[in-house]
């Protein structure tokens, strides 16, 4: 077999060895009777465990490796056998055969300690010590014996101070009890059974033949390393009698013996003449390298029960001999690292168990503690939001929170903090740090996706600093301020408080008197930047009183400024900021009227109608929508200009979209060209040249077809797009667009468009684009002409010999409009049945859309048309109805001017059906004579020929009003 081979089968087994016992330890645990026994066997198999590892990895394996393992599988499989029967026994003869079974047990621990008689030497090589805890371990394992029935009970005999040397109880002998792996089993003899409170020394008794005093020898440079307490000595010093001691130990006996006239050793009996302690040196090197050879065993042991993770005991035992072995020296950390346990704790962070979580906190402490390399490891390999969260779960935050602390001495470890939301290392060094760790927290600080809460917290903590980094700092701090500051600024809630620490004058004094060259940052960007965020949340310029230099810059300084940076070549990221920061300003009426004269005097708008064309999407965006706000300022000049910019106005609807769904840009050009004059036929003769209207059709299709969801963007664009059709009904008069509107049928469109949408603003377009084309329907419907001459009839046959005149229809005639008429033609709304859906626009709960309806319907009772035939077909549809309802439930004087003039014409022309339909409406007369009180001059007048007209006129004679 080759030696990959042997290796393999000799790892498989040890494995499955270990496995065997750690699976034992946990079954003992749980048997109540003969619990000492049980507590004993576990013992010896947990002290077996790191010779099987040693063995495993030595590098001088002995050639009978695998007897030996074989041999222990054999005694720890019949071990493993035995104590799974005594586990689950519960049958009425258990109690019977448990002592078989000890018995059994008892036999199969002395096996074992045969077992480890098989080592030879050379497999512990220069490691002498570790042969004899060996050979120690085999012998107590083969003198191994259990009673069962009898209480044992593991003590250690303390010395009396107040008792003589001489006073001794000789029938009691000490059991010392060992925490390392590797324990020396201990024969005290009786001369050392001191009922004394001394501290303890034992001593190997006489032996009778050679190998046993060979192996005396060996023991006894190991025998006085134990204290009184059963731990190693760390310090071992000697007294004058040339007796060993823990100097600790010693050092509280003396004191305590400081009053005594004469002091004697504890063990020898001799008068001590000097209390001078002196080291041991010899012992104290064998000492600490027997400890770094046990700790070593001891993390493999760990190790090996961390990964089996058989049990939660296990597993917490395991951890707290870690954290024993780390708190010893810095040597051990740099071990516990070298063996690959930090993977093994980072797993056992998931672990359910809160107190295996607590030990695990408490191990990674300790190892953070004063080693920055072992910060920078585990920074590396821990999942610091698990330990975040423990932070604030309230399970051992304190832990949890002293582990972050030590790992925050690393930049790194900051960074991985604050993107796992524990900010509060980065804030800190941040504002209490300086030069360059101030500059790196900062950089950090800006790369981290805030959330909403961080944000906040952050302004608060770091404000004052970041704005004097800004003020105060080199071309990296600067850059790196400026980054925090645009992200926190950002958040709305965050800029009064940003306001408070001054921002505003700073970043105003940055636009207006920082150079770009000669800084690697264009400060003039961020700070324009910061401020659109500022005054986008709110904060007014209007107040703003700006110092610089000695001198006050006023707002209207700032505002002239930023349109002249505009209309120079500027950056766009820039002009962005800078047109964001104009957006801000339109909602004050005052500021608007001051910018727009700055606008025109400046002549800006050329520079903002050319950024139409800038292939940067915002930069475009944002400019359309302050150019939309200045529509009625300087709307004919913006026409103007656009009309003869290359590519526009075409551009602004047949633009490329790539991505197929529907732009903001998209949607703000489409209401900017439905925003510009409507009556402006320069504009609406460029669109229909462009061949945009077959365009706008088919996306208003696509847009009813895939729903308003599709896109946020949706709504607006529909309201856009209905907007540029309405603009061409009010330029009729020119042939081309009369043309363009019978050909695509305007009025069936916009009827369709009433009832189709859920949108309040497209139904209200609707109803303005039916009113404008119903105003031309007059002009356009002709009387219809005769057919035939009496000459031409000479020509034709008798009507009886006529095939075809019996299914000849007679041209019908508009009852309103007096002539031929067609929705698609003349744009008769009779026709297209667009009036039915103008009342039911009526009952709409937008004003808005009840004028624009109202308005629509007027058009049908003009003085142009057949009133009378006009009145009569509006009572066939009840309109009264709902018009009466309007003034009920409308007060708005535009709307009540509309209603009031239609109830005249109805009570004019409509004869004693509209009368009776009238004066039925018990409201209506309190309805006007409000009006007749409150109403505008028009109103009055309307309000009162009404009244008058139902005889419903007030008397005023005894009032004090006049008309």
């Amino acid at each position: 077999m080759s030696l990959s081979k042997d290796s393999t089968a000799m790892d498989s087994v040890a494995e499955s060895l270990l496995k065997s016992i750690s699976e034992i330890i946990e079954s003992v645990t749980c048997i109540e009777q003969e619990k000492e026994n049980f507590a004993e066997i576990g013992c010896y198999l947990y002290r077996v465990f790191p010779v099987i590892m040693e063995l495993q990895t030595t590098e001088h394996t002995p050639k009978n490796v695998m007897e030996i393992l074989h041999s222990l599988s054999k005694s720890i499989t019949e071990t493993k056998y035995l104590v799974s029967k005594c586990q689950r026994g519960t049958n009425s003869n258990f109690d019977s055969e448990l002592k078989s079974t000890i018995s059994l047990l008892e036999r199969a621990i002395q096996d074992m300690g045969e077992c480890l008689t098989l080592i030879p030497s050379s497999a512990f090589q220069d490691q002498e010590y570790a042969e004899v805890a060996v050979q120690a371990l085999s012998n107590e394992m083969r003198s191994a014996h259990f009673e069962v029935g009898q209480s044992q009970v593991l003590q250690t005999k303390e010395l009396d101070p107040h008792k003589s040397f001489y006073e001794e109880e000789p029938n009691e002998e000490p059991v010392m009890v060992v925490s390392d792996l590797y324990p020396v089993t201990l024969e005290v003899s009786r001369d050392n059974s001191l009922g004394l409170n001394y501290p303890t020394l034992h001593r190997i008794p006489e032996t009778h033949n050679y190998q046993q005093a060979k192996e005396k020898k060996q023991q006894q440079q190991f025998i006085n390393i134990i204290a009184k307490d059963g731990r190693i000595m760390d310090d071992p010093v000697t007294l004058q009698s040339g007796v060993t001691y823990d100097r600790k130990a010693i050092t509280e006996w003396l004191e305590e013996s400081e009053n005594s006239q004469e002091i004697f050793c504890p063990i020898t009996g001799q008068k001590l003449l000097s209390r001078v302690l002196r080291t041991n040196v010899a012992l104290k090197t064998t000492i600490e390298e027997w400890k770094e050879r046990n700790e070593v065993t001891r993390i493999k042991c760990c190790r090996s029960a961390l990964v089996l993770s058989a049990s939660p005991s296990m597993v917490l035992e395991a951890i707290r001999d870690l954290q024993e072995i780390c708190k010893r020296n810095q040597h051990n950390k740099i071990q516990v690292h070298n063996a690959g346990i930090l993977p093994l704790l980072f797993k056992l962070l998931e672990y359910r168990d809160r107190d295996v979580h607590y030990e695990v906190l408490e191990l990674l402490r300790e190892l953070t503690k004063d080693d920055d390399d072992s910060k920078m490891v585990i920074s590396e390999m821990v999942d610091i939001s698990t330990v975040i969260k423990m932070v604030s779960s309230g399970h051992q935050p304190k832990i949890a929170d002293e582990i972050l602390k030590n790992l925050e001495r690393s930049p790194q470890n900051i960074k991985l903090m604050a993107e796992n939301g524990f900010l509060e290392p980065l804030l800190k060094h941040l504002t209490e740090g300086a030069g360059e760790m101030q500059t790196e927290m900062a950089e950090y600080l800006g790369e981290i996706a805030l959330g909403q809460d961080s944000k906040t917290y952050v302004v608060e903590r770091a404000s004052p600093a970041l704005i004097k980094m800004v003020r105060s700092g080199n071309t990296l701090t600067r850059s790196a301020a400026f980054k925090v500051l645009a992200q926190i600024s950002s958040d709305h809630p965050n800029a009064k408080t940003l306001a408070k620490y001054g921002i505003i004058q700073i970043m105003v004094e940055e636009m207006l008197t920082r150079r770009i060259n000669g800084e690697l940052i264009n400060s003039k960007s961020e700070a324009v930047a910061i401020l659109a965020n500022l005054f986008e949340a709110g904060l007014d310029l209007e107040n703003l009183q700006v110092n610089s230099h000695g001198r006050v810059l006023a707002p209207d300084y700032v505002l002239y400024n930023i349109i002249d940076m505009i209309k120079h070549s500027t950056p766009d990221e820039l002009n962005i900021n800078l047109i964001r920061v104009l957006l801000c300003r339109t909602k004050s009426p005052k500021s608007m009227g001051t910018m727009a004269s700055m606008v025109k005097e400046i002549e800006a708008s050329y520079t903002l109608v050319e950024l139409l064309n800038n292939p940067h999407e915002e930069l475009g965006v944002v400019a359309i929508k302050l150019l939309i706000a200045l529509i009625p300022y300087m709307g004919h000049s913006i026409v103007e200009r656009l009309c003869r910019t290359e590519g526009q106005p075409e551009n602004l609807i047949l633009g490329q979209n790539e991505s197929g769904r529907i732009t903001q840009k998209q949607a703000v050009s489409a209401k900017f060209l439905a925003k510009l004059p409507r009556q402006s036929l320069t504009l609406n003769l460029a669109l229909l040249s462009k061949n945009t209207v077959p365009a706008i059709l088919q996306q208003i299709n696509q847009i009813q077809r895939a729903g308003m969801r599709t896109s946020r963007y949706a709504t607006p664009y529909l309201e856009g797009l209905v907007g540029i059709l309405v603009r061409f009904t009010t330029t009729l008069y020119e042939p081309q667009i009369l043309f363009l509107a019978r050909k695509y049928n305007f009025t069936s469109i916009f009827t369709e468009m009433l009832m189709k949408t859920s949108c309040d603003e497209v139904q209200r377009l609707s109803a303005i684009g039916l009113e404008n084309l119903s105003l031309e329907s007059i002009n356009l419907s002709k009387a219809p002409e005769i057919k035939k001459t009496k000459f031409l009839k000479l020509f034709y046959p008798p009507k009886f010999l006529s095939f075809s005149s019996s299914k000849k229809r007679k041209q019908r005639v508009c009852p309103v409009h007096r002539g031929a008429c067609s929705s698609q033609n003349t744009f008769c709304l009779v026709d297209a049945k667009a009036v039915e859906r103008l009342l039911a626009c009526l009952d709409h709960e937008n004003v808005e859309v009840v004028e624009a309806a109202l308005s629509a319907i007027c058009t049908l009772v003009d003085d142009k048309v057949d009133v009378d035939k006009s009145v009569g077909m509006l009572c066939d549809v009840n309109a009264m109805q709902h018009v009466l309802k309007v003034v009920k439930e409308h007060k708005g004087e535009g709307l009540w001017q509309k209603s009031f003039w239609l109830i005249d014409r109805f009570l004019a022309k409509g004869g004693n059906r509209s009368a009776s339909d009238i004066s039925r409406d018990r409201l209506l007369p309190s309805t006007l004579v409000s009006a007749f009180h409150h109403g505008d001059i028009d109103t009055r007048q309307m309000a009162e020929k009404i009244l008058r007209h139902l005889n419903k006129m007030p008397d005023f004679r005894t009032s004090h009003y006049t008309m």
